[in-house]
């Protein structure tokens, strides 16, 4: 990933996405209006944050990647598996559905979700001119969300894995991200030939590898093509909110993937 500013809003973009046709990046907390503990890009009004902040902070990101606020596609996040195709911005809905996944082929519509640990995980394939984005914490993560994004956008859009290209966005890391007992044993379960190498140990504990887990399940669905940032959120609360580096305490920051 590389960091970039446009109108002082600060943001990382993926490297092997193609940005003359793709408006994408997932936001660092810099550049907003909001106060302590939400300072100061906060995207999400679910933290107890000002309606009238989040508005700004939003329209302040949307417009520094060249896409207009009320193209916005966004959904009530439930930590699931769950996909929504959309096929038009919500309007003035408050929100499309309850799930945690988007797709598209529209230009006009503008996929967004909102992060503080869980992984971002942004979907692009070239040949179909599809998006995607997916939030997956250790549930979603579990529940294979990446990789059931990808099939959607195959059963919706006709796209083959092997073209859709996968970047994996800024989360809590294997350094800091240690799970207990029911996350390890389900871990195992879902994962049994990989999950030596995605549980870590450290001490009497393991981390998981959140990062891994989400790549291994797309390359098991055929995605190949796939870019990992590696920017642990819970190791650079100054750029970027993390629910468990903060205890609790904090924001939301924004990712958004688009169509030219």
């Amino acid at each position: 990933m590389r960091a970039n500013t446009a109108a002082g809003i600060h943001f990382y973009q993926f490297e092997s996405f193609n940005q003359t046709v793709l408006a994408h990046g997932v936001f660092t907390r810099q550049g907003g209006v909001s106060p302590p503990p939400f300072a100061s890009l906060n995207m999400s009004v679910s933290v107890g944050d000002r309606y009238e902040n989040v508005r700004e902070n939003r329209s302040r990101a949307f417009r520094a990647l060249g896409r207009a606020p009320d193209s916005v596609a966004d959904l009530w996040q439930v930590h699931s598996a769950d996909v929504i195709v959309a096929e038009a911005p919500r309007g003035s809905r408050e929100y499309l559905a309850k799930a945690d996944a988007l797709i598209t082929d529209r230009p006009e519509v503008t996929l967004f979700l909102r992060f503080a640990d869980c992984v971002p995980i942004l979907l692009f394939d070239p040949k179909r001119r599809v998006a995607g984005v997916a939030h997956a914490g250790w549930r979603g993560t579990l529940s294979k969300a990446a990789a059931v994004t990808a099939r959607a956008m195959v059963a919706q859009y006709h796209c083959r894995p092997a073209d859709i290209v996968a970047g994996i966005g800024p989360s809590i890391g294997p350094c800091h991200y240690e799970v207990g007992p029911e996350v390890v044993e389900q871990t195992r379960a879902v994962f049994p030939d990989d999950a030596d190498e995605l549980l870590i140990p450290v001490n009497s504990h393991y981390h998981l590898d959140l990062w891994a887990a989400n790549a291994c399940s797309l390359r098991a669905m055929g995605v190949e093509q796939i870019e990992i940032g590696r920017v642990c959120t819970a190791c650079n609360t100054v750029d970027f909110f993390s629910h468990r580096g903060e205890h609790g305490q904090t924001g939301r920051f924004g990712a958004l993937i688009a169509l030219q």
